[in-house]
């Protein structure tokens, strides 16, 4: 809720979807090791067609975007993606090594390689088809009444299985040295709620995919075309009803807003119809006798339905649910139909990617850390920890000195801002305390039986914490992730060894360009902790108002700037990007942009200038690097999928945006008023 990400890889693993999406770009942005002469920016990725003051994202990588197409199985092809796909390669070969080794029972390395072996095992997957699911759909079967129903989406979340609503364990907003228990809104089939309610021919065309999907899955189940049809149709008919009383997208960016403590006699009163006591009880947690509810509105909602609904119905939904979230586990006619929505759909990819990717993305999801621990080993020097802390540091000075001259903050508040930035915990890498996955036990006998237990492993552990201190050494991404985040709760900046390579990160290339990459992105997630969400979280992490009125006030009026300015932005036809959705992304883009630049302005003061490349002056090249991160090309559907759902605006967006603020950019490139690049009334915060 408060862990700010960085990537558009994020609305990968919300859908599903990221087998269909994260791999192989080739883009031209190989390590200046290669290449005495370059400076880490390919000069042929360039679009000298294109002026810079007019489009600057097409001057930079319109070369490269028209040279590189997107192959038929990715919906998006860019820089997170090349480096998604060369991490994939590494731990292809850690996966298939430890698969031939005779490790030791019980040793990571044994796990890892069995996990990664059954996934592979495709005769054993199709000879099993559905019997993986029969327990279950028995269970479902043999459901009689309301507390049958409420005790079985208990089970069903224990194995990984998002119905009616979640469930997890997450750290108190209001007292960040504890973890609670948290329930939040779920239990759809589509990725958002708008997609049930927008009216839409485009939404009208997607609701009757899915339709066709889910019937199609009841089909493969083994239920007959004319029976599915109609489960099709009340799956549809229970998630319009959960989607209406779920809270918006933007609604739920705000703290504020999902903070509802409430004890055992206010559950009672909210959901009446609900046993919180035997769903703790059956979760292994008894003796909770107090939580957090995210949405009020959504599960008073959902109590009416409990009983509102059949409760045949009711086994319908949950059978949707189960095969739903197995499908990518189970046989190859599951897997197919799975991708045809999930990927071809949503997101415009035509092919599924090969298996071994999808084995190693399922790996990584369930053996994280057992299998980043390697990774690390063989990939990630301690010299290159040692260079990126350097630069974080570098940046957080920068931010320090921006917060001293903010002519629109008051003293008190600059006292309090100052306080919250030296309070930041830096993560670089990897984690100092690797998860023991003693308890979790993996062979090569099933894969789904891997997946299961995987996911009741996890469940377990995030519930164990609740009542118990918070662990600060605690990762949210393994090491080998292209990503980085900000945790608002944690107070905390986290940077996977993943993300710390070319393009975004090239000890051999020039500065002006690492400073431009990855400078900006750790810029980016330290201005998130004074976004419009991380603003709200004091120096220790707590959601406490620390602003004077007048400054708050100063803060907002800014913010309405950048997200006026995202709203103006067209996806496609009527669809813009959502302003106030993206809101929190646009302002740590713009923040982490400016500190950037100012870090690198200061490292090269009392230094000789350094000469110009390739006609490019240490100024054009640190914009150069900003955009080199974002060049990238998208399907249409994945574009959408993005403008819909997901708070990061899309590349194209993120490249130019936030430089048209920028009187620096302006400066460097000669840009005039009135140019594209210029924006008549310039989006400034920090």
């Amino acid at each position: 809720m408060s862990k700010r990400f960085l990537s558009v890889g994020f609305i990968i693993a919300i859908v599903g979807v990221l087998a269909a999406t994260l791999a192989g770009a080739r883009l031209r942005a190989s390590s200046a090791a290669d290449n005495p002469n370059s400076w880490g920016f390919d000069t042929a990725n360039l679009d000298k067609t294109c002026k810079p003051c007019d489009d600057f994202y097409q001057f930079a990588m319109g070369g490269w975007m028209k040279s590189n197409p997107i192959p038929p199985e990715f919906a998006t092809w860019g820089t997170f993606t090349q480096l998604a796909d060369k991490n994939q390669e590494n731990l292809r070969q850690i996966l298939e090594a430890a698969e031939s080794a005779k490790a030791a029972p019980g040793s990571n390395e044994q796990k890892i390689g069995d996990f990664y072996a059954s996934c592979m095992d495709t005769p054993a997957i199709e000879a099993a088809g559905t019997k993986p699911l029969e327990p279950e759909l028995a269970r479902i079967a043999a459901i009689k009444n309301e507390a049958d129903l409420q005790s079985e989406a208990e089970r069903l979340h224990s194995r990984g299985v998002g119905a009616l609503f979640r469930f997890n364990a997450v750290q108190d907003l209001k007292d960040s040295t504890q973890v609670i228990g948290s329930a939040f809104q779920g239990g759809l089939g589509l990725p958002e709620r708008e997609y049930y309610l927008k009216e839409d021919d485009k939404s009208k065309q997607l609701r009757d995919s899915y339709v066709k999907h889910v019937a199609k899955m009841f089909e493969l189940l083994g239920d007959p075309a004319e029976q599915s049809a109609a489960e099709a149709a009340t799956i549809l008919k229970i998630e319009t009803a959960l989607a209406t009383a779920s809270m918006k997208n933007t609604d739920l960016r705000d703290p504020d807003n999902v903070y509802h403590k409430t004890a055992l006699a206010g559950l009672k009163t909210l959901t009446p119809n609900f046993s919180w006591e035997a769903y703790f009880k059956a979760a292994g947690h008894p003796e909770l006798k107090e939580i957090n509810v995210g949405q009020p509105e959504f599960f008073k909602a959902l109590d009416t339905q409990l009983s509102a609904t059949p409760i045949d119905d009711w086994k319908t939904y949950l059978r949707w649910h189960l095969a739903n979230a197995a499908a990518p586990g189970l046989s190859e006619k599951f897997v197919d139909e799975d991708f045809d929505f999930r990927g071809k759909t949503l997101t415009g990819a035509k092919e599924i990617q090969p298996r071994w990717k999808r084995c190693v993305q399922a790996t990584d999801r369930v053996l994280g850390e057992a299998l980043g621990q390697v990774y690390v080993q063989k990939y990630f020097p301690p010299a290159a920890k040692a260079r990126a802390l350097e630069m974080v540091h570098n940046l957080i000075a920068a931010l320090r000195d921006d917060l001293q001259t903010l002519p629109w903050m008051g003293p008190e508040t600059r006292k309090q801002a100052t306080a919250k930035l030296e309070a930041f915990a830096v993560k670089i890498g990897y984690t100092d305390k690797w998860r023991d996955y003693s308890a979790l036990k993996i062979d090569r006998r099933s894969y789904a039986e891997n997946q299961l237990r995987g996911a009741e492993f996890d469940f377990a552990r995030r519930l164990n914490k609740i009542g118990k201190p918070v662990d600060r050494t605690e990762w949210g991404m393994t090491p080998p992730t292209v990503n980085a985040y900000n945790n608002g709760s944690m107070n905390e900046i986290v940077f996977p060894a993943g993300i710390l390579q070319p393009p975004f990160y090239d000890p051999n290339a020039d500065d002006a360009v690492n400073y431009g990459g990855m400078g900006a992105v750790i810029g980016h997630e330290i201005t998130h902790g004074f976004d419009d969400q991380g603003s709200k979280f004091d120096g220790q992490g707590n959601l406490k108002d620390w602003w004077s009125p007048e400054d708050l006030k100063n803060f907002k009026a800014r913010a309405a700037c950048v997200s006026d300015q995202f709203d103006g932005y067209v996806v496609d036809g009527d669809l813009h990007e959502n302003g106030k959705l993206v809101l929190g992304e646009s302002i740590a883009d713009l923040g982490g942009l400016t500190i950037a630049y100012a870090a690198y302005e200061k490292s090269i003061a009392s230094k000789p200038r350094p000469p110009d490349k390739d006609g490019f002056t240490p100024e054009q090249r640190f914009f150069l690097g900003w955009e080199q991160v974002w060049g990238a090309n998208e399907r249409i559907e994945f574009a959408r999928l993005m403008a819909n759902t997901n708070p990061h605006p899309l590349p194209r967006f993120r490249g130019n945006g936030p430089l048209s603020n920028m009187a620096e950019f302006a400066k460097a490139f000669g840009c005039k008023k009135g140019e594209p690049m210029v924006r008549d009334q310039a989006c400034k915060i920090w």
